[in-house]
């Protein structure tokens, strides 16, 4: 199936709408305006949802004593204009009292406005997991891209985007607790691992009343798949010796990649890994994290 950009593509939008380019974009043909800051509007479609109030307040300080040093990305609609790109830039200047703010003009279509603002959020402003995963699903969705051609395209790695998209599977009161960082990331992933929805209810419930951290939740979610509901321990991780800051490193980074629990038995010289999945899914979403070229469903 041909893939269906959207107006330039994405490729091209990122390359377009980089801040450097921005800066210079006086000399690409668009100069940078000073407007009366009451003139524009915020995107009503724009992907950032919650902005820090103590981040936006550092913004606002800093742009007290040194101006706004980077423009808003603007587009003309009648005598107003509406925030295509960098709307928490406006909202700071607003708090530290401008009365002018600078814009660069410039004329999208609906869906690339909404790329343009989404593409700046990932690249620069951390969006929270939630919003980061909707805004992955929307531009593979838009512009028909697989997980592996988005990651190119936004510069990450494809086992982030996988990893990322997978935290839409969690229940709404589970997003929230992420959105908020009640939860991290590492907890969702240990949440997501559980097949029973009523056990990963349980789990998430022990997360936040008891503050697991995100092993403990792994041996949970662990002891739960086992068929085993003896998670009443406070503390459910074996009493084992303990492995170097080094394995438990590769681990980490083995869960970063893989998206769950894995467990390295040895040493740096020699051993065994062990990966963890829960579902037939599971299996095959790691089947096609370590062998992208082939097809899981063909090997069987």
């Amino acid at each position: 199936m041909n893939k269906r950009g959207l107006g330039k593509g994405i490729g091209s939008l990122i390359s377009d709408y980089t801040f450097d380019d921005v800066v210079q974009s006086t000399a690409a043909g668009h100069p940078v305006h000073e407007v009366h800051i009451d003139l524009l509007d915020a995107n009503p479609d724009q992907p950032r949802k919650d902005f820090d109030d103590t981040s936006l307040q550092e913004l606002a300080d800093s742009i007290s004593r040194q101006g706004v040093l980077q423009p808003v990305l603007v587009e003309k609609q009648g005598e107003r204009y509406q925030v295509i790109a960098g709307e928490r830039r406006l909202r700071a200047a607003r708090r530290a009292g401008l009365q002018t703010i600078p814009v660069i003009v410039r004329t999208y279509s609906d869906a690339q406005k909404l790329e343009v603002a989404l593409i700046e959020n990932l690249q620069r402003e951390n969006l929270n997991p939630i919003e980061e995963a909707k805004a992955f699903r929307y531009l593979m969705d838009k512009a028909r891209l697989s997980q592996e051609e988005l990651a190119t395209q936004i510069g990450k790695r494809r086992s982030t985007v996988a990893n990322s998209l997978r935290l839409l599977n969690l229940p709404d009161s589970m997003q929230e607790a992420l959105k908020t960082l009640a939860i991290s990331s590492g907890h969702a992933r240990a949440l997501l691992s559980v097949v029973n929805p009523s056990e990963r209810e349980v789990l998430f419930q022990r997360i936040l009343d008891r503050g697991l951290s995100v092993r403990e939740a792994e041996e949970f979610a662990s002891q739960f798949n086992a068929g085993s509901r003896a998670g009443t321990h406070p503390h459910p991780v074996k009493k084992q010796r303990r492995k170097s800051a080094e394995i438990q490193h590769l681990e980490e980074r083995f869960l970063e990649v893989l998206g769950t629990k894995v467990a390295i038995k040895g040493d740096l010289k020699q051993g065994k890994i062990e990966i963890s999945y829960y579902s037939l899914d599971d299996l095959e979403r790691i089947f096609e994290l370590i062998s992208p070229e082939k097809k899981f469903i063909n090997e069987l």
